[in-house]
Parts: C-alpha cells; sequence; structure tokens
C-alpha cells in the first residue's frame, strides 16, 4: 500500500466515524435531548429506545463490529490467519476503526442510559477505547518489517544507513556536503537542518530535491524511534496489563447481556 492510498485508508475511516456519529445524533438529536421520564411520551421513542427497531439495531450491529475486529485481529497476530494477505499494521488500524465506530454505535444504543451492570460495561469500553488509541501510538514509535513483526535495534540501524546511502545515488549534494550528511553521530534534527541548509545551494532540480527531503524525514523519524526504542518497547508491554482487563470485562458482560436480551425475546429482525 503507498503512503497516498493508506492517507486515503485512514481519512476514509475516519471520515466514516464522524459522520456516522453526526448523522445519528442529527436524526435522534430531539429523542437523546428529551430528558429520560419524558421519553416514553416522544413521538419516535419505539424506534430509538434500547429496544427499538432502530435503537436496538445499531446495538447489535456495534457489537458484531467489536467481536469481528476484536477476533480477526487476535487470529491474524496470534495464529498467522491469512498472514499472507492481511498486513499487521493496516490491520491494527482497521481494528481501531471497527472498535471506536462500535462503542459509539452501542452508546447510542443505550440511549445514554447507564445503570447496574451496564454501565460497568460501557465505562470498561471507554477505557479500551482510549487504552487503544494510546497503544496505536506506542505501536508506531516501534520500528517494524514489511509483515508487521518488530526489528532489532541493529535491524533498524541497517535500515537507517541504507537510507543515507541513497543520498550519494542522486545529483543534489556535493560529495562535501554528503560526507557530512553521512556521519552516523548527527542526530535525525541535526542532519535535517544541515540538509536544508544544502539544498538551498544545490542545482538539482525540485523533484529531486522533494525526494531526498522525504528520505530525509524518514531517517529523522527513524532516529527518533531508535532514541526512544527500549522506553517505548517497555510502554508496549505494560499497555496490555491496561487494555487486556478492560477488553475481557467489557466482552463477558456484553456476552451477559446478549443472552439476557434474547432470552427475554428481544431478537431485533432475526
Amino acid at each position: 500500500m503507498t503512503k497516498s492510498v493508506h492517507r486515503l485508508y485512514l481519512f476514509t475511516m475516519v471520515a466514516i466515524v464522524v459522520f456516522v456519529t453526526a448523522y445519528i445524533s442529527y436524526i435522534g438529536y430531539s429523542y437523546y435531548s428529551t430528558p429520560e421520564v419524558d421519553r416514553f411520551y416522544h413521538e419516535n421513542h419505539s424506534w430509538f429506545e434500547p429496544k427499538g427497531l432502530f435503537g436496538h439495531g445499531i446495538g447489535v450491529i456495534g457489537t458484531f463490529m467489536i467481536a469481528f475486529g476484536v477476533w480477526i485481529y487476535i487470529a491474524r497476530k496470534k495464529y498467522g490467519f491469512m498472514e499472507r494477505y492481511l498486513r499487521l499494521k493496516y490491520l491494527l488500524e482497521f481494528h481501531i476503526f471497527l472498535c471506536t465506530l462500535g462503542p459509539i454505535l452501542i452508546l447510542f444504543h443505550t440511549s445514554f442510559k447507564f445503570g447496574g451492570i451496564v454501565s460497568i460495561a460501557f465505562w470498561s469500553m471507554v477505557a479500551v477505547v482510549f487504552s487503544g488509541v494510546v497503544g496505536r501510538f506506542i505501536y508506531n514509535q516501534i520500528p517494524r518489517n514489511i509483515a508487521g513483526g518488530e526489528l532489532g535495534l541493529d535491524q533498524i540501524q541497517n535500515r537507517r544507513r541504507t537510507m543515507l546511502e541513497d543520498l550519494k545515488g542522486g545529483v543534489v549534494f556535493k560529495e562535501s556536503e554528503l560526507s557530512q550528511l553521512m556521519n552516523l553521530e548527527l542526530s535525525g534534527s541535526d542532519r535535517w537542518g544541515l540538509a536544508k541548509e544544502f539544498l538551498k545551494k544545490s542545482k538539482a532540480n525540485r523533484a529531486s530535491k522533494r525526494e531526498v527531503m522525504e528520505l530525509l524525514r524518514e531517517e529523522r523519524s527513524l532516529a527518533s524511534k531508535i532514541a526512544n526504542l527500549e522506553v517505548m518497547k517497555k510502554l508496549f508491554k505494560y499497555w496490555h496489563v491496561i487494555h487486556k482487563p478492560f477488553a475481557i470485562i467489557m466482552l463477558f458482560i456484553v456476552i451477559i447481556h446478549v443472552i439476557v436480551t434474547v432470552t427475554m425475546g428481544y431478537t431485533w429482525i432475526f
């Protein structure tokens, strides 16, 4: 997946979450903003209430999204499910998308009424979503191979050297400038600043300069990740201590809720 396609992929998922949230808020504003004691008399009560066709439906869809998002990510990461076709990085983003939109739908399903065991499930869900966003940030700080596996320090350093070696293939910098830029003792930020000075004097065309800047931007990012590698690995390890228990609590209570709902005869359209 190219960078432009990846950006479109991320933008599409964010746009869907924003659109769905805005749309349900718009069509249900009158009902959701009505005091709870008066909702029974609202003209659309039978549609938006938790056991109504719409309210129940978005609860079912939201629950399915969460369950599918968790299942497919675990199946790929732990058991190599469709490893040939599913890149872990992109699947993680899809997992976050489903497990963000799903809870939003469930929030509307409850019509913002929390109490008893449902409140535990809801706040567990909030903790899972929030910790998932934090985990995504930490995950991105750890350099990985194309399959999504963590790279060791030696592998990362070799990748960085390869990036710098690629600078020699162009005609943007002079030899004296290249020798300065190739100094591995330089930090990514220092190299970036030095390269910008050299580029101002370079007679290379704009496309070549843009290509070099993109390469140096990646190298600067990689240098920063190398500097923070051990810290991020420790944070990612401790992150599971927060994310997993809340996810298990949430899923356990959701299962109980579904069983009770089906037992009482609320089976939506099925």
